[in-house]
């Protein structure tokens, strides 16, 4: 069996992965180049400065410079893709206007993402929306001045160049799901691009499955000298922004603090990095994100949309927010040099494994639930079929309550229900769904219900 996993079909417990030898998304991967994905850089800090204010209008200084030379890359692969009709991509500016504001936008401004969508392959899914995010915007010290050089090459260029040469390389496959490639703006001013769509999705009412967002991930090279470049963080919330009063009570009741659709997409994220053996590995963080920063994701998260944070492991903050310039022997600023092409591509390759497996797998089981009718010290799990016309089966996962990753799987079949020799007391429970091509969908935590 191909894809991202070869369900476990023994009557013993195994242990669980999101991944395996699946050779297209393994030639997809093969594909990413880390000379594009420098370039990509290089070329957004040729535009001198990209911050929000600046200027519109000019075809070589500026922001409005900048998102038309994405848009015109994001065309290019459009066209190179041979894709047609229903499949066809579509990239467009997603425009807002706002403003001002009494913080960071004294005027009236059009805040402008730049999309890419990759339409799905199959009718049943193509609803279903995964997101790889990176915001253009760049800003230097002073967080108004819209004028000076800011390179922003690893914040955020970097997490740019992911989105692009991942919309390259995927451009030329299919996915039962909708992927989305946006380069957002109006980060450094209060995350604003992000914002302001995630706003209009979900009062859309679209289904937004997963975003995956990266900011600062160019440059493994810490300041106390070390050097990561087999790491990256992967920030998740732990509860998300949107609960009902009731929602909170039922996790407060069964423990699953620890266990938000965001946790289980960084997860998700991380056994598919191992399982393809990739050489940069997800460092999993149990926070919504760093200290006294912020980022893109958590626009999603409020909207109440699974979202996950990329970034380096250890950031040099005289590369961050920094007039270019040099004192006492101290270089400042956000320059391409410090950008690892071969550590970015890494990164790069993180991203698109979770995309490619998500985007081809079916949903994951809706309303799965241990039945607590009677007492007992075993445990009979339940859930709904997944929509999708290629579902192949549903393997039961858990894990003890003191482990933070599914440890444990079981096969069921086609079935919808499992009664294990296990004391629901004692273990958490999952289900997930699979495919012919053996793609996993993500966890869906089990809850509780009388039947």
């Amino acid at each position: 069996m191909n894809g991202c996993a070869t369900p476990s079909r023994s009557p013993e417990p195994t242990a669980t992965a999101a991944g395996a030898g699946d050779s297209q998304v393994r030639a997809m991967l093969a594909d990413v180049s880390p000379q594009r994905a420098k370039a990509v850089v290089e070329s957004l800090v040729s535009f001198g400065t990209r911050h929000t204010l600046s200027d519109t209008e000019s075809d070589t200084r500026g922001i409005g410079a900048a998102r038309r030379w994405i848009l015109a890359e994001f065309e290019k692969i459009s066209m190179l893709s041979g894709r047609s009709g229903a499949e066809a991509m579509k990239v467009y500016f997603d425009e807002h206007t706002y403003g001002p504001d009494r913080r960071r936008v004294p005027v009236e401004t059009q805040i402008v993402n730049v999309v890419a969508e990759l339409p799905g392959s199959m009718p049943a899914a193509r609803d279903r929306r995964y997101y790889v995010i990176g915001h253009y915007d760049s800003r230097a010290s002073e967080a108004l001045d819209a004028q000076s050089d800011a390179p922003g090459a690893n914040d955020d260029a970097s997490g740019v160049a992911v989105v692009m040469e991942l919309a390259r390389v995927m451009s030329q496959r299919r996915y039962d799901s909708t992927i989305v490639f946006m380069a957002t703006a109006g980060e450094e001013q209060g995350l604003l691009g992000a914002r302001l769509h995630a706003t209009k999705a979900r009062e859309a009412g679209s289904d937004i499955r997963a975003v995956l967002s990266n900011d600062i991930v160019g440059d493994p090279k810490g300041p106390s000298g070390n050097v990561y470049d087999r790491q990256i963080r992967v920030f998740s919330e732990a509860l998300p922004r949107t609960l009902e009063a009731t929602q909170l009570a039922q996790i407060r009741r069964l423990g699953m603090e620890n266990d938000s659709p965001s946790r289980q997409l960084a997860r998700y994220v991380a056994e598919t990095a191992r399982q393809f053996g990739l050489t940069v590995q997800p460092m999993l963080v149990n926070r919504t994100d760093r200290f006294l920063r912020g980022g893109d994701h958590t626009s999603f998260n409020e909207a109440g949309f699974p979202a996950v944070r990329f970034t380096i492991v250890e950031e040099n903050y005289d590369r961050q927010h920094q007039d270019v310039r040099e004192e006492r022997g101290v270089r400042y600023g956000d320059l391409p040099e410090f950008v690892d092409a071969e550590y970015l591509a890494g990164v790069t390759r993180v991203n698109g494994a979770a995309l490619a497996c998500l985007a081809n797998a079916p949903s994951a089981p809706a309303n799965a639930r241990i039945v607590t009718a009677n007492l007992g010290n075993d445990t009979l799990l339940r859930w709904d079929a997944a929509p999708e016309p290629d579902v192949a089966g549903y393997e039961v996962v858990w894990r003890l309550t003191t482990e933070h990753e599914w440890t444990q799987s079981r096969d069921a079949g086609t079935a919808t229900e499992m009664n294990l020799s296990l004391n629901k007391d004692n273990y958490f429970f999952g289900v997930l769904a699979y495919d012919h091509e053996g793609y996993r969908s993500p966890v869906t935590f089990c809850t509780d219900a009388p039947q």
